[in-house]
Formats: structure tokens, C-alpha cells, sequence
């Protein structure tokens, strides 16, 4: 397999796992007032950076294993530029951290939870623009 197939078949499977991610942070916001918001959050979070390390696998820059979005923001190459505040890439960062563990952080309100989704789906939306097609088919490549 050439190194261009083999790039395209990684970016393909961190794409299918962000989709995956968004799709339980969505289904689980429905359930309103009885949403587990801490959840939500870390799919949220965890779909903007796998969107992310899609990206840098594109462009062969190496992916290191962390949760930290600005990091992450950081590495990716300058022209490409993806909207997020640091405000924003930090929350994103706590939930991929501390709000997973009960008593490091305050309870996340339904309306935040709703809110890092939309970061979630901006992100999302931007980063498939800049992808190939063939990374984002369905079927295996």
C-alpha cells in the first residue's frame, strides 16, 4: 500500500471515531433534564480532537497522546486555522480530564453541555472541508 493510501486509511478511521463521538454526545443530549451533561462534554470534546489528530495525520505531522486542545491547535500547520477560542479549547481540555472523575470539577449545566457540542459540530464542519473525500466514505478503503 502507498504511503498516500495508507495516509488516507488513518484519516478515515479517526474520522469514523469523531463521527462516532458526536453522534453519542447528540443522542444523549435528548434526554434533557435527565442528561448525563459530564458525557456529553467528554464526546464533545473527544470528537474535536480526533477531527484534529485527522488533521495532523493529513498533513504527517505526528500525533501525540494527549487530551490538550491547545496543543493540539498548536501543531497544526499555520494556514490551516480552526476556530476555537483558548477559553474554549481549555473547557474542552477539562472534559477530556477532570470532569470525568467525580470531585475534581463543578457539575456541567445542560446549556454548557449543548454548548460544547456546537464547538463540537463548528469544528466538525471546518475540518471536513479541508479533508480529502475519500477519508469521509463510509465504507472501508
Amino acid at each position: 500500500m502507498s504511503d498516500h493510501k495508507r495516509i488516507v486509511v488513518v484519516v478515515h478511521e479517526w474520522v469514523d471515531k469523531a463521527e462516532n463521538d458526536l453522534k453519542n454526545a447528540s443522542h444523549t443530549l435528548k434526554l434533557g433534564k435527565d442528561c448525563p451533561t459530564d458525557t456529553v462534554c467528554f464526546h464533545a470534546q473527544q470528537c474535536v480532537e480526533k477531527y484534529l489528530k485527522a488533521l495532523l495525520v493529513l498533513h504527517e505531522i505526528d500525533c501525540p497522546k494527549t487530551h490538550d486542545m491547545g496543543v493540539l491547535f498548536r501543531l497544526l500547520p499555520k494556514p490551516l486555522d480552526i476556530a476555537m477560542s483558548p477559553m474554549d479549547q481549555r473547557r474542552l481540555t477539562d472534559y477530556a480530564t477532570t470532569a470525568r472523575y467525580p470531585g475534581e470539577s463543578d457539575p456541567i449545566s445542560l446549556s454548557e453541555a449543548r454548548q460544547a457540542v456546537r464547538l463540537a459540530r463548528n469544528v466538525r464542519s471546518e475540518v471536513r472541508r479541508l479533508l480529502p473525500r475519500a477519508t469521509m466514505r463510509r465504507r472501508a478503503l
